[in-house]
């Protein structure tokens, strides 16, 4: 990867929206019914991964829309509470959207999404966004998605500066991304991000080196390509670890819930390359921040700069 600044702030364009998390003993079938329990509302999304980085350091701001309801109000209480700047103002069209989060026994999630005001662009335009120059942008394959805002933010990631941080992690709609938006992206992301399944499901194949090395003829020859792989860890490639790639295990541990993993990853990932660590060391502090986020219920689990420590150091 071409030399960089250490990143100084990260901003997400990402979408914010409210986690209605119901623990159930099975996904109903068709047509079928189970009662769940423990269920809570929080602020997820692009909430997590702001929130795992200013947990560890790095200033965070918010540039996408949040809603004038209920949703919208506990979002802004979030973002208060970790510090978080929202850079545009509360929208008078329509609240923030929701995500209903079914977490089976096994930690594993499932998930339908309601969007809302934070599919669309905001009454501020992304290119009045003032970007200082090692700013890390952090976008959503939910984003890219939206039509309305997709277009918008591929078109601003082309004329970001180069000393600019670009992170995209196209999630689990990876294949539903408009062609030409995937090509803007892939011409332009420093650090694209995503789970193994994804990986496939993108590139078509199962074995994960032959996947990677066909995502990694779309990427930049310099671009950092990193497929996580649960608790085994994740695998980077491209730049100095070419096609090759290099494996970085996780800590051990039983899973709770998983959900929020892959952004408390990607957060602290972010902040590790702030505070100076290079890909490798910040693999390790991004696997092992997952690895402690999955040990907790809930979708923003990932631990403090401080608690990520104690927990490596254990």
């Amino acid at each position: 990867m071409t030399a960089k600044p250490n990143p100084t702030r990260l901003l997400s364009v990402g979408s914010i929206i409210a986690d209605v998390r119901i623990d159930v003993p099975i996904l109903p079938p068709r047509g079928g019914d189970v009662l769940g329990s423990g269920a809570s509302i929080s602020a997820g999304g692009g909430f997590n991964i702001l929130a795992a980085a200013a947990r560890n350091g790095l200033k965070a701001a918010f540039g996408g829309q949040h809603g004038n309801g209920p949703y919208g109000e506990r979002i802004r209480a979030a973002l208060q509470s970790e510090g978080i700047e929202a850079l545009m103002p509360a929208s008078r069209m329509a609240d923030s959207g929701f995500c209903v989060v079914l977490v089976e026994p096994d930690g594993e999630r499932t998930f339908v999404t309601s969007p809302g005001v934070e599919a669309r662009p905001g009454t501020m335009a992304l290119s009045e966004i003032a970007l200082g120059p090692a700013d890390a942008l952090f976008v959503s394959g939910y984003d890219l998605c939206y039509p309305d805002l997709g277009p918008a933010i591929a078109d601003w990631i082309a004329v970001l500066p180069t000393s600019a941080w670009v992170m995209v992690d196209p999630g689990p709609l990876v294949t539903d991304i408009p062609v030409a938006i995937m090509a803007a992206v892939f011409a332009r992301v420093d650090v694209f991000t995503l789970n193994r399944r994804e990986a496939g499901l993108l590139s078509q194949r199962q074995d994960m080196s032959a996947g990677a090395a066909v995502i990694l003829r779309r990427l930049r020859s310099d671009a950092l390509l990193v497929i996580r792989d649960g608790p085994a860890g994740c695998w980077l490639f491209g730049g100095r670890f070419g096609a090759e790639g290099r494996h970085v295990p996780a800590p051990i541990v039983r899973m709770v819930d998983s959900t929020g993993a892959g952004d408390a990853h990607t957060g602290v990932f972010l902040a590790s390359l702030a505070a100076g660590h290079d890909f490798l060391e910040a693999a390790r502090r991004a696997n092992a921040a997952a690895a402690f986020a999955v040990t907790r219920k809930g979708p923003a689990t990932a631990p403090r700069k401080e608690e990520l420590d104690a927990f490596l150091a254990a």
